[in-house]
């Protein structure tokens, strides 16, 4: 009879812990989000690139009283080469100067290197080379090749679309033969460019 009374008592005890049995706990895994990536603007400044600019400056010729504020616009292409941080390359650019006081017009056609600061999206750059300026001013015809040199900027819109702004000063000494006649323009220029 105990016999009996311990094996009913050991199955009910088994079957309460089976009933009630060990379950292990759930571990509840953080879901993985996948966030898509917005399209990565590359710094690299390497290819060649056309465009056109507008700007305003101011001519005056040493020792004279000959001052005038100008409007030049035109058309660039160049080729720039990326070393990682620094960039290397060479513009050529055609202005057409339009002078605020006579309404009489001119050239400027500008060859030039640049060497710029890969800083990614933007790059700061200097410029230097020669300019060859065209007009007939006040029945003085000018033809005149000389030094430009300047600072600008040129920021990525898209990998294809570039916008800048620049400032250079263009000198010309002894013009139309006079001696110690020398011409000097500062000139700011906007620039959109397209590069492939």
């Amino acid at each position: 009879m105990k016999f009996a009374l311990a094996v009913a008592a050991a199955t009910l005890t088994a079957g309460a812990a089976a009933a009630g049995g060990y379950t292990p706990p759930v571990v509840e895994e953080t879901p993985v989000i996948v966030t898509p990536e917005a399209p990565v603007m590359t710094g690299d400044w390497t290819g060649f690139y056309a465009g056109l600019q507008y700007g305003q400056g101011n001519a005056e010729v040493d020792g004279t009283n000959a001052d005038s504020d100008f409007d030049a616009y035109g058309l660039h292409v160049g080729y720039n080469r990326d070393f990682g941080q620094f960039v290397l390359g060479g513009e050529l650019d055609y202005n057409r100067v339009k002078l605020d006081e006579t309404d009489e017009k001119g050239d400027l056609t500008r060859l030039r290197a640049r060497a710029g600061y890969d800083m990614g999206r933007f790059m700061p750059y200097l410029t230097l080379g020669a300019a060859r300026v065209s007009a007939d001013v006040n029945g003085i015809d000018v033809k005149e090749t000389g030094m430009t040199y300047g600072i600008g900027g040129d920021f990525k819109v898209t990998d294809k679309i570039t916008l800048g702004a620049e400032y250079t000063r263009q000198q010309w000494d002894d013009v139309a033969d006079v001696s110690g006649a020398d011409l000097d323009a500062d000139l700011f220029q906007v620039r959109a460019s397209w590069r492939f």
